[in-house]
């Protein structure tokens, strides 16, 4: 750890260490010594944390894809409706936009395709209660077809990392969530 010392700064360390003891007492000389032992310290501790974050961050920082988050080691699990994609493949956000000028609280929704091995995912419905808008959504994008039950892109496929966006407005946020997809 001390390999970035070099002889020449330890000379000079200690010719002011030994100049300063001379000029002080022998309990200053004692407080000196301890000084000096707990700043080299904090100074080599200091060094190997700087190691220690830089190699870490190099690990972060070498990873291939973080995509590979998204991918499953146990050949699926009890939510999948075949090995190409599952309803867990798509996710909708939404939050809050301004106002529409009357007050009405508007909202902004996308819905992705998060499919990690090229499948496309068409009839994709939504869980939507009795959905409705005072700002009008194109229904090809979305659209209720009964209670809590609306369907995405009219029912076409997104490609993988395809999105849809709408926005809507409505006294309260509508919790919306994937009841059911099928796969190309």
């Amino acid at each position: 750890m001390l390999e970035g010392f070099t002889s020449l700064q330890h000379i000079e360390e200690r010719f002011m260490m030994a100049s300063l003891l001379r000029s002080l007492g022998d309990w200053q000389h004692c407080m000196a010594m301890v000084f000096g032992f707990v700043l080299a310290v904090f100074f080599v501790l200091q060094l190997s944390h700087a190691e220690a974050v830089s190699e870490s961050s190099i690990e972060i920082f070498s990873t291939t894809s973080s995509r590979k988050l998204l991918q499953s080691d146990d050949n699926g699990d009890a939510n999948r409706i075949g090995k190409a994609c599952s309803k867990d493949d798509i996710a909708i956000s939404q939050g809050s936009i301004a106002p529409l000028p009357n007050g009405i609280p508007a909202y902004t929704v996308q819905i992705l395709n998060m499919c990690v091995s090229d499948c496309s995912i068409y009839d994709i419905h939504v869980s939507c209660g009795w959905f409705s808008s005072v700002r009008l959504i194109n229904p090809r994008i979305f659209r209720r077809v009964d209670y809590d039950d609306c369907i995405a892109n009219d029912g076409e496929a997104l490609g993988p990392g395809q999105s849809l966006s709408f926005q809507y407005a409505n006294s309260f946020r509508y919790r919306l969530s994937v009841v059911s997809i099928a796969c190309i």
